[in-house]
């Protein structure tokens, strides 16, 4: 975690960056007591299998994909949500090369419906991401644009199987 995504975030104000910096460090120790979030703390989010770590795209961003039709609310409810979220971006994180700060995230709705509809998880996570919507006709050359085809995952055309979350 770099500095500079708060500065970033706070239009290079230093202070608002250094005051939401310590909020996130007061707000981690909070959430993440251990210094990291266990797979054995998401059993249900995990069972899912809805979450993939990939390659990198063509600039050495992390990629990933989210298969949305496989979300479903349980029993673990927001919490365990929020914590899986959590546990994502660590392991995203810890793959970015020195100097990058950013990644992708292929979020696939392909079957989504309303048993998949969780709007608290939903608006939580939009809340997050910067989203760009492809049509179907479209999307392999999209993705490919920004993703080689040895990195882009088999399902989007290219020649890489998925790797699920909690193999990579």
């Amino acid at each position: 975690m770099t500095i500079r995504r708060f500065l970033r975030a706070r239009e290079l104000d230093v202070e608002k960056a250094s005051s939401m910096f310590l909020k996130y460090l007061k707000w981690r120790r909070s959430f993440v007591p251990n210094g990291f979030i266990s797979p054995s703390e998401l059993t249900h989010e995990i069972q899912q299998n809805k979450m993939f770590l990939q390659g990198s795209d063509k600039k050495g961003r992390p990629t990933s994909v989210l298969l949305a039709a496989r979300h479903f609310q349980h029993n673990g409810g927001l919490d365990e949500f929020k914590r899986f979220i959590v546990y994502i971006f660590d392991k995203i994180l810890a793959r970015m090369p020195p100097g990058q700060d950013k990644f992708i995230v292929i979020g696939d709705l392909e079957g989504w419906g309303y048993a998949n509809c969780d709007i608290r998880a939903y608006l939580a996570a939009l809340s997050l991401l910067q989203i760009v919507f492809v049509e179907n006709k479209s999307l392999k050359s999209t993705l490919l644009e920004e993703i080689d085809e040895s990195q882009l995952p088999e399902m989007y055309g290219g020649t890489l199987p998925l790797i699920p979350s909690q193999d990579s």
